[in-house]
This record gives C-alpha cells, sequence and structure tokens, in this order.
C-alpha cells in the first residue's frame, strides 16, 4: 500500500473532472467511443451486457485501460437510425429498472425469510 493513491480518489471526481465523456469513433459509422471516469468492471461489464440486449446495438465492447485507473472506456456502435448516446441513455435507463426490481424481490426475499415463510 506504500505507492496506493488515497482510496477516495477512486471514486470522487476532482474540480473540473466529468463523469462521462464522448468521442466519436472516426474509423466506424455511426460509433462513439465513452470514458466513464471513476467506475470499473462491475459498472462497464453491466452496461455492455445492457447495450447488447438491444438489436440496433451492432458492438458494444468495455476495457479498463490501466489497473491503476478508476475509468471505464465503453466503445458503442450502433444501426443507421439509431444514435450511440441514445443506446446508452436507454440501457442505463433499463438497467436502472432491473436493478430496482432485484432490489424490490431481495427485500421480499429477506422479508420472508425473516418472518419464517420460506
Amino acid at each position: 500500500k506504500m505507492n496506493a493513491p488515497p482510496t477516495f480518489e477512486s471514486f470522487l471526481l476532482f474540480d473540473g473532472e466529468k463523469k462521462i465523456t464522448r468521442e466519436n469513433d472516426t474509423k466506424v459509422p455511426n460509433a462513439a467511443v465513452f470514458t466513464i471516469n471513476k467506475e470499473d468492471h462491475t459498472l462497464g461489464g453491466m452496461i455492455r451486457q445492457q447495450l447488447l440486449k438491444d438489436p440496433n446495438v451492432l458492438f458494444a465492447a468495455y476495457k479498463n485501460p490501466h489497473p491503476m485507473e478508476n475509468k471505464v472506456v465503453l466503445r458503442i456502435q450502433t444501426t443507421s437510425d439509431y444514435a450511440p448516446n441514445d443506446a446508452l441513455m436507454n440501457s442505463i435507463t433499463d438497467l436502472i429498472s432491473e436493478l430496482s426490481l432485484f432490489e424490490e424481490r431481495f427485500r421480499e426475499g429477506l422479508k420472508d425469510k425473516q418472518e419464517g415463510n420460506d
């Protein structure tokens, strides 16, 4: 732990640092590269999986450029009538819904278990 940065640097944005930035992919049509700061494989993998459920998403992948960098780089390519921004926003919205449902079912299961109704 001698050379490790302070732990808060892994999740707190610095002044002027954006949570997410977007660049157009100039090599591929209808593609963009999103950099999500202060995140790791947990979110990267979840968003990628959600994007791949969308039939208008042709390609979705992510990488963590370096283990010491707390960011995820997400590359998305979509069909010609569907913007990568929309694909990302829709996938995040759907993920939030799925996670809310998961939380609700988890809480119900926990309550049933505590009441002895398993």
